[in-house]
Parts: structure tokens; C-alpha cells; sequence
């Protein structure tokens, strides 16, 4: 189907279902308006395109595991209803052209698939490094002309880069591969293209979540296998919706920061003669805390403590959730919460006291919730996000608390995504 005849299906209704699976009924307007927006753009770039296919991929949010994975622990994320989306036309020449709203055009050569230090940081990285994880595999590769257009915020720790990686891995798996390498497999390919394409040590969870879509359990015991479990929990039936707030604070500087909390949990484990904390038992920690002190430092001490309290918590948020005992998960999520800002210590940068973003719109959360939902830092934390769970009908009161203190637009109203990185249409 062409464009113009894919503008019409959308117009008529044809695609609604799959749309609302993703986005909600209260949203098939706008985004019928927007996927019909990308639809003529990409033939604006691409004219005369004969067949054409829509892809989407979302971001992610983490509920449970705030800094457990890097020790090889358990945490628990969620597909949301942010979306990196691509309009695809496929061809013959062996080269991939896309085109990103509001960024400079990509041409990828097939023939030339090696990393290049030069590209590091770029999208042009993480298109090749997807392409060549794909050709290691043994998996078939081809080019295609695309327009992407995403909603995911950048910088808001909600995985717009780990959404990119798989939106191309979903496109190169479903058209020249039928689906065969899977999502698991597309995760771990998009790790890889961002460590060793565009520069980035990440971990896997943001592209599991992203690939795999809804509620994900994984255990990072054995990162070469590690336990995937896909969950779900209805909270709009419940009546409940994920708010991200962002507290407009700067990353600028804040990479020593976050270095510093892995590193320093290894210290701790290093101690006993590990590489991570998951290889040391949470009793043999907690009886060795005296002898620590002076071979490591209290902060780091304090640190190990949160890991090994919010690795347990990830297992007892998965029976709340499958129990569908919301307030069971909503104490949990503030339990989790208090550990990241009082041991964990993620909240704000040391170096910058007196910016507290994060911790004031914690405590505003608190007076505006009183004692309903629960709320927490989102992510690395030290600036960026906060994450809430709002009854429905303290939403309006919620956001207005929020933009009055970091301005209007910065409350988003998400929704759990039930799908991963999906052919649409």
C-alpha cells in the first residue's frame, strides 16, 4: 500500500484498534493526525514510493532497580505510550537513508558496516552498529528509505536511544528476516550498537523493555542469558495513571555523579574478593559493615546497602503487580523511593546543593498525594525526572503542582504500552 492509500485506511478507522492498543483510545485523533503528518512527509523525501510500512518502538520507564543492574540485579521497567515511529519504503541499492524530524539526513553504505570512533554519538552510530549486529548474526540485511518522528523525550531517562535501536532492529527483522531473530535478540543487538557504535556503556534493560513492551522482569544474574519475564497490570482500569515530571534540571556535569555509584559498589564488592555485589551474599555484607569502614567509604557502604534492599523489592513489586495490589506496589515504590534518596543518595548532585529539582518535587508529590499513589526519582537521578502514580481524579491537581513549580508542559500523562517494537501498519 502506498502512502496516499494508507493516509485513506487511516482516515477511515482501518488502523484504530492497533492504535489504541498502543496509545489509548482518548489519543486515536491525534495520533491518526500524526501518523498522517509522517506518512506525507515521507513523501515529500521519498516520492513515488509503491509500497510502504509503519514502525513503532517505545520508550521505557523503570519502576523497581534504581543502579541494580550494573551489580547484576533484578529490576523491573515498563513499555510507555512514547513511541519512536518510521515511515519505511524498501528497496534494492544496499544503502539505508533516514531521515529523523528535526536532525540532518543518514545515508548508510550495507558494504561498510565497521565501527568508527568518528561517529560516536551519532544516529548514523547506531543505524550501522544495528545493521552490523544483524550480519554478525547471520541474519539477512537490506537497505530501505525511512522518516522517524519520535515523542520520546530526549534526556528525560526514558530511553530515546534504546526506542531508535529498536525501531531499526524491528525493521530489519520483520521485512528481511520474518520476524525470526525476535525481540529478545533485537535488545541485545542494540546494546551492543550503542557500546561499541555510538560510545555508550549502557546496560540492557532500556532495550529489553523497549523490544519486549509492557511490564518487564529481568535478572541480569548471568548477563550473557539473562531471566526475561513480560507481565501485565491494567492500571487505567484501575484507574491509575504514570506521571512523569520533569524538574528541568541540568545533566551538564553530572557524569563523575553517576560513575561514582557503580564504582563504588564494586569497591564494596571488591572487598570480598567480587567483581559486583550480586556475588556477595546480602548476610556476609551486612555482618562485614564494621570492617568495611575505613576500606571503603560510608557513602559506598550506604550504596551496597540500597542495592541489595531494592534487588529484594523488584520480586515483591512483581507479586504486588500480578496480585493486582496496588497499594501493596504503591508502598513499595515509596519504600524504593526512600532508599534511592537516603542511602542511594541520587537525588541531587553533592556538587550542586543547592539545586534540589528532584527532592522538591518529591516532597510537593507528597503533600499533593497524601498518602494515595506513591512517587519516586526516575532513573539515574542527581537532575531529570520524578516518577508518580496518580489516581485518576488527582491528575488535574497533580500536574498543575508540578508546572507550578517547573513550568507548564513538564507533567506527562503516560500510559503502560502493552507492546514492544511492532509493525503498525
Amino acid at each position: 500500500m502506498n502512502s496516499k492509500d494508507l493516509i485513506g485506511k487511516i482516515a477511515e478507522g482501518s488502523f484504530d484498534e492497533a492504535l489504541a492498543n498502543m496509545y489509548g483510545r482518548e489519543a486515536l485523533t491525534a495520533q491518526r493526525e500524526r501518523y498522517s503528518r509522517a506518512l506525507e512527509r515521507f513523501e515529500e523525501l521519498y516520492p513515488g514510493s509503491e509500497e510502504v510500512r509503519i514502525f513503532s518502538a517505545p520508550g521505557r520507564t523503570e519502576v523497581c532497580g534504581n543502579h541494580t543492574d550494573h551489580q547484576r540485579g533484578r529490576v523491573l521497567a515498563a513499555a510507555i505510550n512514547l513511541d519512536a515511529v518510521a515511515v519505511v519504503g524498501f528497496h534494492e541499492e544496499g544503502v539505508i537513508r533516514l531521515q529523523s524530524e528535526g536532525y540532518q539526513a543518514e545515508l548508510i553504505d550495507l558494504k561498510a558496516l565497521q565501527a568508527n570512533e568518528a561517529e560516536h554519538g551519532t544516529t548514523a552510530a547506531l543505524i550501522r552498529g544495528m545493521a552490523a549486529q544483524f550480519a554478525e548474526l547471520g541474519c539477512n540485511i537490506g537497505g530501505f528509505n525511512a522518516y522517524v518522528t519520535s515523542d520520546v523525550l530526549g534526556g528525560s531517562g526514558l530511553s530515546s536511544s534504546a526506542a531508535f535501536e529498536v525501531l531499526v532492529g524491528t525493521i530489519l527483522d520483520e521485512y528481511y528476516n520474518d520476524g525470526r531473530a525476535g525481540a529478545v535478540e533485537i535488545a541485545k543487538m542494540g546494546q551492543l550498537a550503542e557500546n561499541h557504535y555510538f560510545g555508550k556503556k549502557c546496560g540492557l534493560m532500556d532495550q529489553m523493555v523497549s523490544s519486549v513492551g509492557g511490564f518487564v522482569f529481568i535478572d541480569f544474574a548471568d548477563t550473557r542469558k539473562p531471566v526475561i519475564e513480560k507481565h501485565t497490570c491494567d492500571f487505567a482500569a484501575a484507574g491509575i495513571s504514570l506521571c512523569i515530571t520533569d524538574t528541568k534540571g541540568s545533566h551538564a556535569d553530572l557524569t563523575p555523579d553517576y560513575v561514582a555509584v557503580p564504582s563504588e559498589m564494586k569497591a564494596v564488592a571488591a572487598c570480598f574478593g567480587k567483581e559486583v555485589l550480586r556475588e556477595v551474599p546480602e548476610q556476609e555484607f551486612f555482618a562485614a559493615i564494621g570492617s568495611l569502614r575505613g576500606k571503603v567509604s560510608d557513602r559506598a557502604i550506604l550504596r551496597a546497602a540500597h542495592f541489595y534492599g531494592d534487588d529484594a523489592r523488584v520480586a515483591k513489586e512483581v507479586e504486588a503487580l500480578d496480585a493486582a495490589d496496588f497499594q501493596r506496589f504503591f508502598d513499595l515504590v515509596k519504600e524504593s523511593g526512600n532508599s534511592s534518596a537516603r542511602w542511594l543518595q541520587n537525588v541531587y548532585s553533592i556538587k550542586k546543593p543547592e539545586e534540589q529539582g528532584v527532592s522538591l518535587g518529591l516532597m510537593v508529590s507528597e503533600k499533593v498525594l497524601a498518602g494515595r499513589g506513591a512517587y519516586r526519582v526516575h532513573g539515574g537521578g542527581f537532575a531529570g525526572t520524578i516518577q508518580a502514580f496518580v489516581p485518576d481524579e488527582l491528575v488535574a491537581e497533580y500536574a498543575a503542582a508540578m508546572e507550578s513549580l517547573f513550568g507548564e508542559g513538564c507533567c506527562y500523562r503516560l500510559k503502560i504500552r502493552p507492546v514492544g517494537g511492532v509493525r503498525v501498519m
